[in-house]
């Protein structure tokens, strides 16, 4: 069974995660007023930035928290490869 666990970094998520709700309530209001296109499209690439960095944030706690305490106890060529998981995963 997979255990529910709050994170440091979830606060932090969270109010990301708020702030590209705010975001896309506004996206929607600018539709509605018939707001030029480009102030919506910034708009747009505000909430789409709060959420890649919601989820980069995310992964990059799990990864640092939750995957050490899988794996364990490991020798020195098997922390490096580790450690390079961790490294590439921040261009996901």
């Amino acid at each position: 069974m997979i255990e529910n666990r709050r994170h440091a970094s979830h606060p932090a998520v969270i109010n990301r995660l708020k702030r590209a709700h705010g975001h896309m309530g506004k996206v929607i209001a600018m539709i509605e007023a018939s707001e030029p296109c480009l102030a919506i499209a910034q708009q747009l690439q505000a909430v789409e930035s709060a959420v890649a960095n919601a989820k980069t944030a995310l992964i990059e706690d799990h990864l640092d928290h939750c995957l050490d305490a899988v794996v364990g106890p490991l020798s020195a060529d098997k922390r490096q490869e580790l450690a390079d998981i961790k490294k590439i995963a921040k261009y996901l």
